[in-house]
Order: C-alpha cells, then sequence, then structure tokens
C-alpha cells in the first residue's frame, strides 16, 4: 500500500501539463522527438529510419538513439490519431517504473523495506525526475532501464549463487535496452565491473563466458544499431557531438594546465545545475549527506552505489562541461535516491535503539515524510519556468500550418524544430542571422518556397539576406510572421536592381542607411519582435 500511494503521488506529479504544446523546455529535443514519432507514424513506420522535419525535403534520416518512446508513440497514433500527450505518457509510464525498481533496489541493497520505499518517495519528488519524467524524450526510458539494469546486475552478481547462462539473460537485456535508449546508459559498465571484482575476490562460482556476454553483448548491440543508422542517417548527431565538441575539449584538457582548470571549473557550474533543477537545492544537500553517512558507517553492499557515483560524476565532468544541459545527468537521480534511502533506513535504525520516548521517537520519525514534501515544495518552484511556453507562437505556427499548401518546403527562421513541428512542414530550421543568401538559393534550388521570419528583428539584422529577401512578395498583412514566398516565377519587379544597389551601398559602408531609405529591413523596438 505504501508504494502505490508513492507511485500514485508520482503521477499526480508528473500529469500536469502532459497535454502542454512541446515549447515548453526543452522545446528542442521535444520537437525532434514528436516529429520522428509523427513521421514514423505517417512516413515510414520502422525503427531503424527515425527521420526528423528539418534538413530539407524528406527523407531527413538522423543518427540517434534507438527511438524506443517515439515507436511506441507511433503504434498508438496509428490508432488514435496524433497527440503529444501520447508520448508523454509513455514518459510517465517509465518514470513511474523507475519508482518500483528503486522500491526494490533500496530494499536489497539495505536489506530494509524503509530503504526502498524513501528511495521510491525521494525519486518520485526530484524536481528533475518530475518534469522530465513528463516530457516527451527518450532520457526517462534509458533511466528506467538503466536502473532496471544495475538491480539486476546486483541479484545477479551479490549474492552466493552460481552466474551463469540462465542468470546473465535478464541483465544482459536490460543493459542493452539501456544503452540503446541513450548511450550516456553506458556508464552502468563501471559499477558491472565493479560487482564482478566483489565476486571475483568473494571466490564465487562464476561462468567466464556469462561475463563476456553481460560485457560484450549489450555493447555489439549498441554498435550494430549505430552501424545500421548511421549507414543511411542524413544527420549525425551523436557522433557529430562527440568528435567535434566533446573530444577535442577533453584532449585540450588533458594536454593544457589552462584549459584543465577551465574544465574544472565548468565542472562546477554543472555541478550547480545539477542541484538547481535536477535534485532540487533540498534534495541535494539531503543525497550529500547521505552519501557521507554511508561512508561514515562503512555500509556494506554499496560498491554498486559508489562505482555509479565514480562514473556519473565523470559523465559530468567529460560531456556537461561541453554541453550544459541539466537532463544529462538523469542518471544520477536514482542514485542519489538510492543514497537517502539507505541514509533514512539507518535513521529509522537508530530511533528504535535510541533511548527516547515513544512521542518523541514519533515525531522525529517524522521528519522523514516532511523532507519529503520540503523536496516536493522546493523541487517544483525551481523547475516552475520549464513549464511555461509561448501561446501565441504555438497558436500562429499551427494558423500557418493551415495556411500554407500540404506540400510546401519551408525555410524556417528559428533555430528549433519546435514550432516546425507545429506548421508540420518539412524544409530547414535556420538562426536568421547566420542564414546566408547563397543558403537560401540553395534551398530554392531543393524546392523551398517560404521563407518564415520567426525571429523578424534577427532577420532584420542580417542586412545581406533580408536585402536579397526583398525580391519577393509577402504574405497578407494579417500573417502572424512575415512570410517571403520564395518562388522564383513570382519574383518582384527590380528585383536586381534594388539588389544591386545594395550591394554597391554595401561596400560604401552604406548597407543600413539604403535599407532605411528604402524603408525595408527596419530592426523594431526590443520587446516587439515576435519571436517563440
Amino acid at each position: 500500500m505504501a508504494l502505490a500511494a508513492i507511485v500514485f503521488a508520482g503521477l499526480c506529479l508528473r500529469l500536469p501539463g502532459i497535454g502542454h504544446p512541446i515549447l515548453d523546455h526543452p522545446g528542442w529535443r521535444q520537437g525532434d522527438t514528436a516529429a520522428i514519432a509523427r513521421n514514423f507514424a505517417q512516413l515510414r513506420f520502422n525503427i531503424f529510419y527515425p527521420q526528423t522535419t528539418y534538413n530539407g525535403p524528406p527523407p531527413n534520416y538522423v543518427e540517434l538513439e534507438l527511438q524506443i518512446v517515439p515507436f511506441l508513440s507511433a503504434v498508438v497514433y496509428r490508432a488514435a490519431g496524433v497527440h503529444v500527450w501520447i508520448g508523454r505518457a509513455f514518459t510517465i509510464f517509465f518514470s513511474l517504473g523507475t519508482i518500483v525498481t528503486l522500491a526494490y533496489f533500496g530494499r536489497r541493497l539495505f536489506a530494509s523495506a524503509i530503504a526502498g520505499l524513501c528511495a521510491a518517495a525521494f525519486y518520485a519528488v526530484f524536481p528533475g525526475s518530475v518534469y522530465y519524467g513528463r516530457t516527451f524524450m527518450p532520457d526517462t526510458a534509458m533511466v528506467f532501464f538503466l536502473t532496471a539494469a544495475l538491480y539486476a546486475c546486483d541479484r545477479a552478481l551479490a549474492d552466493g549463487r552460481p552466474f551463469g547462462w540462465r542468470q546473465v539473460a535478464m541483465p544482459a537485456t536490460l543493459l542493452a535496452f539501456a544503452y540503446l535508449a541513450k548511450p550516456v546508459a553506458v556508464v552502468a559498465i563501471v559499477p558491472v565491473c565493479a560487482l564482478f571484482v566483489l565476486r571475483y575476490r568473494a571466490g564465487r562460482p562464476t561462468n567466464a563466458g556469462a561475463v563476456a556476454t553481460l560485457l560484450i553483448v549489450p555493447a555489439l548491440l549498441l554498435g550494430w544499431y549505430d552501424h545500421i543508422v548511421s549507414s543511411h542517417a542524413e544527420w549525425h548527431w551523436a557522433s557529430g557531438i562527440t568528435s567535434l565538441h566533446v573530444l577535442p575539449s577533453l584532449r585540450q584538457a588533458l594536454t593544457s594546465p589552462d584549459a584543465l582548470l577551465a574544465k574544472f571549473a565548468a565542472f562546477g557550474n554543472a555541478i550547480g545545475l545539477v542541484r538547481a533543477t535536477m535534485f532540487g537545492t533540498a534534495g541535494f544537500v539531503l543525497a550529500i549527506a547521505a552519501f557521507a553517512a554511508l561512508a561514515w558507517s562503512r555500509s556494506k553492499n554499496t560498491t554498486v552505489l559508489w562505482s555509479w557515483l565514480a562514473a556519473g560524476l565523470a559523465y559530468v565532468f567529460v560531456v556537461m562541461t561541453v554541453e550544459r544541459v541539466d537532463y544529462y545527468a538523469y542518471s544520477l537521480l536514482p542514485l542519489g535516491a538510492l543514497a537517502i534511502g539507505g541514509a533514512a533506513a539507518r535513521y529509522v535504525s537508530m530511533l528504535r535503539r535510541a533511548d527516547v520516548a515513544p512521542a518523541g521517537r514519533w515525531a522525529l520519525a517524522a521528519l522523514l515524510p516532511l523532507a519529503v514534501v520540503g523536496v516536493a515544495v522546493q523541487g517544483r518552484a525551481a523547475v516552475a519556468p520549464y513549464y511555461h511556453y509561448n501561446v501565441r507562437a504555438y497558436r500562429d505556427a499551427v494558423a500557418l500550418g493551415r495556411w500554407l499548401p500540404p506540400a510546401a518546403i519551408i525555410v524556417l527562421g528559428h533555430y528549433g524544430p519546435d514550432v516546425q513541428y507545429y506548421i508540420d512542414r518539412f524544409g530547414w530550421e535556420e538562426d536568421p542571422l547566420l542564414w546566408t543568401p547563397f543558403d537560401e538559393q540553395s534551398a530554392i534550388r531543393k524546392g523551398a518556397r517560404y521563407f518564415i521570419s520567426v525571429e523578424d528583428n534577427r532577420l532584420r539584422r542580417n542586412l545581406e539576406l533580408c536585402a536579397w529577401l526583398q525580391r519577393f512578395p509577402t504574405a497578407g498583412a494579417n500573417a502572424a510572421w512575415p512570410v517571403y514566398i520564395t518562388d522564383p516565377r513570382r519574383m518582384l519587379p527590380g528585383a536586381d536592381r534594388f539588389w544591386r544597389g545594395f550591394r554597391v551601398a554595401e561596400r560604401q559602408g552604406r548597407g543600413r542607411a539604403f535599407l532605411d531609405a528604402a524603408n525595408v529591413c527596419r530592426v523594431a523596438t526590443p520587446g516587439l519582435a515576435q519571436t517563440p
């Protein structure tokens, strides 16, 4: 009953905003995931062919993790229609599954039902767990499979039973799904290896082939999947971020003292982000205190926690110092919950032995549920801005989607797939300050017939592009965002003459003056531009 109450409370905390447009935080990742799910349902129903809506006309296959949540959503879409709350419902399901797993994991690690229930309760209310436990993203599914895999590994490896082919099946399967759900789950290899070392030192019977299977097969499956997807992907996200950003930063830190100091400073900032919006300040303090208590008490059976912590912090140091995104530390939340659960069980055990009147003992025990409530309240305030989204941008995008021809290819002057998802057209999503006339000409040759100036002030600061686009007519004055109809057959009279005049003025340093005199591309007063 206690676990059921915790799960129900966790569900209630995750339901607010389930029907919000995916313009809430993080719009970019949710826009990607939702678009992939819709494209599975409407275009190619094959989990090995995920495709987004950006980077030009379809197909736009992309190199990403195994799309478990989008594909499950697409299965339902084909029967019930496309609704983003369906994807969020699957995320909530995996989040609640993690709560249940932690209850059993904590009970096993600390031989205490209280430890398990406290671990489940704190994970249920951590702000990062609550918020990202209802977003349309792959991370919550990864955390579930990672937690379940480590629980299964601990059950199979940390006791005296033989470890053979029968025992390896479930841990290996869960590890494979964790790796495939999102490769960050490879941090699990550290606690798994630590469990193997403990088992070897204890002289417990172990099948070498089963060990190799657990360590190698999930990694091979990840490599096999990545090879398949990369072979036809046009957009290489995972390998691109790793090779272009993460590894160069690490290499520089290891070869330059100044770069190493800068990386440690960035590491401190990343930990601050983890504290603020993933654990919440109250939860973070409790997690640190819990690990300190576990170290002081020399609790047994916590090797999996300490090795998990080491791997998680190493990941934060290597990756989050480059990509400053708080949910990259999602895998630390179940770890922190388990540590708090263990410390809570020890606290209750001390109360039972303390020479205190029953009323005082109950009063001190009540501090635990009060701590859960405190973490929930403080954490909710920490992530409250994440729930907000631009209602006007949503309505304008949907209206524009109804106005545009069904097969229109667009260039969206907004860097992010969230708005493009609601316009529901393939094309390009680009920062209008960085997009060039040459880029636009290339897009037009590939079929783009509309440039949608969502961030119009940024376009107006890009003098070349803004001047070049004046050759095309725009949609009616009532359009929410300026829409340039970039059909070469509809070029305005005198367009080339205007462009040549601008280029001459630009070479003379009078580009802005030329455009102001023509009363075009004027920068609006700050705060008046319509941006999502």
